[in-house]
């Protein structure tokens, strides 16, 4: 990768060299539980390379694979209370679970249709494909009987490049029983179309009922095992790049799987694979269905999606990004998008490495700056509690507007960080003598210069300058921190707070 280029640049760039248009790009994900920050990389990433290849002049097509086949294995924390009424489900395919909200017309498709509104919400705009249409049109077909015509070559392949052995009655395909589950059954005998299985499995959280029956591969009663299904779907969409997180890279990986099947097997062309790194929590690894990490749903609440998508698409492709959402860590990543959007784009071949990188982060992340300032925007809230008031004071009226929501949940999670959580005191409280001859020195300025004078004036009159600090905080808000003391009064206005503090 050359070394000042952003990683969506250099993957469009080795698509449009090494495949032949139109491109098409492709993903996936499982709809099993609520959007996370890692979910949300699995349709962006594509996404911003679709969007490279299309700057420099060329066609290509996304599409997203919602493999809403696979099995219903357990219950996500936040649908707890609907226990009772999925637990008979388990091990149904996802599609054939019904939505205990009533909203969706699958629990697979309640997760697809919250995964569509974030589309929508990051400007995403992909072919999103379920995946159970695709079986149910007959579309895996020729790959199932290519399998099971070859099941001993293909057991083999999945064997040697897993490091694992598979159990006696391992077949290509899952077949859906009469009960409704996948996940219990076993094919006990086949002729390249026509199959025997039986539901007799004990996959921990559920059991297979018993029953023995015959179905053919045109009855779509089935579903490809993942490891021959990703390959597969790539061969369908004609797919020329598709990424994946470094869990299904590593040694044994589904990458390898999948890379062996295409050129050896199938003896087709294999598309350009990429990697990307950990999205953590913590330090942890995001989990759907434990519940580890701030959904999307939570983190859209407080940061706009822009702010958002640079803070996935700013690192290098293969670098963990550990999230750990604190307001403090919000307000860096803010700070860092603010100054991304003062970067001149027309400039970026006279950029270093990191700054053409944070340029480029930007401009994929929105196409225009909508505020000036999310700081100066939330310390006047906290003085005026009106928007109209925020946005002609700051000259930015549209920014007011625009982050009102974001601020306005910042301040009903009590998620403003303690310098920021404040309420004007001035005539309130008592005042020391060093701030009544201060405030009597000064008679404007803006905030460089009112926090500079407090030093002069500290210096001027042997006092600490932070004890002096101290007790202008004290007299402006009844604590002895707070905002930079130079935004708090300029914010205020000199005139207001002498006339408030009786001056």
């Amino acid at each position: 990768m050359s070394e000042h280029m952003h990683w969506s640049e250099w993957l469009a760039g080795r698509v449009i060299e090494e495949k032949n248009e139109p491109y098409v790009i492709s993903g996936g994900m499982t709809t099993s539980g609520p959007a996370h920050l890692g979910t949300l990389c699995e349709f962006l990433f594509p996404s911003v390379i679709r969007d490279a290849i299309e700057k420099r002049g060329k066609k290509c097509s996304f599409y997203f694979a919602a493999d809403i086949l696979d099995a219903f294995d357990g219950v996500p924390v936040e649908m707890e209370k609907h226990t009772e009424f999925l637990k008979p489900h388990l091990g149904k395919p996802l599609c054939d679970v019904p939505d205990p909200t009533g909203k969706s017309r699958s629990f697979g498709d309640y997760y697809l249709d919250e995964a569509r509104e974030l589309m929508e919400k990051f400007g995403v705009k992909p072919v999103v494909v379920r995946i159970n249409e695709y079986y149910n049109e007959g579309k895996f077909d020729e790959y199932a009987r290519f399998f099971l015509k070859n099941e001993n070559e293909t057991r083999m392949v999945i064997e040697q490049t897993s490091g694992k052995e598979e159990k006696k009655d391992w077949s290509p395909i899952m077949p859906i029983c009469e009960c409704g589950k996948i996940a219990t059954t076993r094919v006990i005998s086949h002729d390249g179309e026509n199959y025997e299985y039986i539901c007799d499995k004990d996959v921990k959280y559920t059991k297979g009922c018993g029953h023995r029956g015959k179905n053919k591969i045109s009855d779509h009663r089935y579903k490809i095992v993942w490891r021959l299904h990703w390959p597969v779907w790539k061969q369908i969409f004609g797919t020329s790049i598709e990424g994946a997180g470094i869990d299904h890279h590593t040694k044994g990986g589904s990458e390898d799987t999948c890379e062996v099947i295409t050129l050896k097997l199938m003896k087709k062309d294999y598309h350009i694979h990429y990697r990307y790194g950990f999205i953590l929590f913590q330090g942890k690894k995001y989990s759907k269905s434990k519940g580890i990490g701030m959904g999307v749903r939570e983190i859209v609440t407080l940061l706009p999606a822009e702010i958002i998508k640079y803070m996935l698409v700013r690192p290098d492709l293969e670098e963990n990004i550990d999230i750990n959402p604190t307001s403090e860590n919000l307000l860096r990543t803010i700070e860092d998008f603010e100054g991304a959007s003062k970067l001149e784009q027309g400039k970026l071949d006279e950029m270093g490495r990191p700054e053409r990188k944070r340029a480029i982060a930007f401009a994929i992340s929105t196409n225009k700056m909508r505020w000036k300032s999310f700081l100066d925007l939330l310390l006047y809230y906290q003085i005026y509690q009106n928007w109209e008031e925020v946005g002609k004071k700051l000259n930015d009226n549209e920014g007011a507007f625009y982050l009102k929501p974001f601020i306005e949940e910042w301040i009903a999670r009590d998620f403003i960080p303690e310098d920021y959580r404040f309420k004007y005191q001035a005539g309130k409280v008592p005042i020391s003598e060093n701030v009544k001859k201060y405030m009597v020195g000064i008679s404007g300025g803006d905030a460089l210069s009112i926090h500079n004078s407090v030093f002069e004036f500290a210096k001027a009159n042997s006092i600490e300058p932070k004890q002096m600090f101290a007790e202008l905080y004290q007299a402006v808000i009844g604590k002895p921190k707070g905002p930079r003391m130079g935004k708090l009064i300029e914010a205020l206005g000199v005139e207001r707070l002498k006339r408030d503090l009786g001056l």
